[in-house]
């Protein structure tokens, strides 16, 4: 069985929630998942899941410290990652407080280990984003973000080794 890991850091409780909703909707889609707060989360684990999906709140435009540490962390798994999927997803206080860069500071890192990254057509295109609240629109994308990462997760496992 596939399994994925639902990685966050927060401080008010928007992206815990906004993680639960990913990992409850991966799980709902027979994915394994571990929903782990960044403080309890150890760097060596990152290389037994085959879906990784980071959340953050948005400081200033980018990710939280918390969740930058564990990527600088990340480096000594540098090739232990490629082929795996990831994602990430950002909640702000404000509409143009810097979500989207927050989304791709964390999606670049995630490229540089040579993960694979999968768009979303409808909704938040890059990652889901919770502005203020977890409201029924973060809920829906975030649900969405999660079948389309479950979908595409089910799609490469089953493919045939090239």
């Amino acid at each position: 069985m596939s399994q994925a890991l639902v990685l966050y850091y927060t401080r008010t409780g928007t992206t815990e929630k906004m993680a639960q909703a990913i990992a409850d909707t991966l799980s709902e889609e027979g994915v394994s998942t571990d929903l782990v707060d960044v403080s309890q989360f150890q760097i060596d684990d990152l290389t037994k899941y085959d879906l990784i999906v980071i959340g953050s709140p948005t400081y200033y435009g980018t990710m939280a410290a918390e969740i930058k540490e564990i990527l600088d962390e990340s480096i000594k798994l540098h090739g232990d990652l490629n082929g795996k999927i990831g994602g990430a997803f950002s909640s702000s206080a404000n509409r143009a407080g810097g979500n989207e860069t927050t989304i791709w500071s964390i999606l670049s890192a995630l490229l540089i280990h040579g993960m694979v990254i999968k768009g979303v057509v409808e909704g938040s295109h890059y990652g889901p984003v919770a502005v203020g609240t977890f409201d029924d629109k973060a809920k829906k994308d975030c649900q969405n973000y999660a079948r389309e990462l479950s979908q595409l997760l089910k799609s490469l496992k089953s493919a045939p080794a090239v």
